[in-house]
C-alpha cells in the first residue's frame, strides 16, 4: 500500500509520538486525521503542520473511553477526508499506579483507554476496509509488556492485552486488513526523570541512547506502506533494550 493519496487516522496525534507519526504519514502523501482529548491547542498546531505538507488534515476531539464519541469521531473523519485506509492506535494513558495505591478507577481508566479504545476504533473502521478489500491497522504497544516498569501494573496489563488483541484481529480480519504492532522503548524522557534512572536505562540499551518519536513514526510508516506480507507482527523499536 502506497500512502500517497490515502487517508490515515492517528489517535492521539496532537502531541508526542502520535504527532510524529501523523507528520511522517503526511510527508509520504497521506491525508491525515488526528484525534485529541484535551490538547486542543496542540491539535490545532498539528493540523497546521500537516496541511503545510500539502495534504488535507482534520482534528477531531474524542475521548476513546466513551464508545459514542468514537462512533461520532469516525463518522466526522469519513465526512471530512473520506474512508480511512490506515488506522494508527496511538492514544493511551500512562499513569504511575503502585500496587498499594492503585484503585479500581485506575484499572478501569487504563483498560478503557488503552485496550477497549483501540478495539472500538477497529470496530468502527475495519468493516469498511474489508468491504474495499484492503486496510491497515497499527497498534502502538510498549516493550514493557515483557519487561514491566515497576509501579505501572494497570498500564502494563492494558498494553499486554493490546498485544493479544493485535494478534487476534490479525487472524480475524485477514486477508483484507493487516493488523500489526509497533512497540517503542524509551523515546522521550519523563519531565521528572532522575539522572540515575536515565543512566540505568542507557546502560541497559545496547545502542547506548534513547530513541526519538521519529524512530517510531518511521517504523509505523514502514509497516503501513511496505509491510504487505506482515500481519500479527510486533516490531520492537528500542535500541536493543528488550535483549537485556
Amino acid at each position: 500500500m502506497k500512502l500517497q493519496g490515502r487517508v490515515a487516522l492517528v489517535t492521539g496525534g496532537a502531541i508526542r509520538v502520535g504527532r510524529a507519526i501523523a507528520l511522517e504519514l503526511a510527508g509520504r502523501g497521506a491525508h491525515v486525521a488526528i484525534t485529541y482529548r484535551s490538547s486542543e491547542r496542540e491539535a490545532t498546531e498539528a493540523v497546521e503542520l500537516l496541511r503545510a505538507q500539502g495534504v488535507r488534515a482534520q482534528a477531531v476531539r474524542c475521548d476513546q473511553r466513551e464508545p459514542e464519541q468514537v462512533t461520532a469521531a469516525a463518522a466526522a473523519v469519513r465526512e471530512a477526508l473520506g474512508p480511512v485506509d490506515v488506522l494508527v492506535n496511538s492514544a493511551s494513558i500512562f499513569n504511575r499506579t503502585p500496587f498499594d495505591e492503585a484503585t479500581l478507577d485506575d484499572w478501569e481508566a487504563h483498560m478503557q483507554a488503552n485496550l477497549r479504545g483501540p478495539w472500538l476504533w477497529v470496530k468502527a473502521l475495519a468493516p469498511a476496509m474489508r468491504e474495499r478489500g484492503e486496510g491497515v491497522v497499527v497498534n502502538i504497544l510498549d516493550i514493557s509488556v515483557d519487561t514491566p516498569y515497576n509501579g505501572f501494573g494497570p498500564y502494563t496489563a492494558s498494553k499486554a492485552g493490546l498485544v493479544g488483541l493485535t494478534k487476534s484481529l490479525a487472524r480475524e480480519l485477514a486477508p483484507a486488513v493487516r493488523v500489526n504492532g509497533v512497540a517503542p522503548g524509551t523515546v522521550l524522557w519523563p519531565e521528572d526523570a532522575p539522572e540515575e534512572q536515565k543512566r540505568l536505562v542507557l546502560s541497559r540499551t545496547p545502542l547506548g541512547r534513547i530513541g526519538t518519536p521519529e524512530d517510531i513514526a518511521r517504523a509505523v510508516a514502514f509497516v503501513a506502506e511496505s509491510g504487505d506480507f506482515m500481519t500479527g507482527s510486533i516490531l520492537s523499536i528500542d535500541g536493543g533494550r528488550s535483549l537485556t
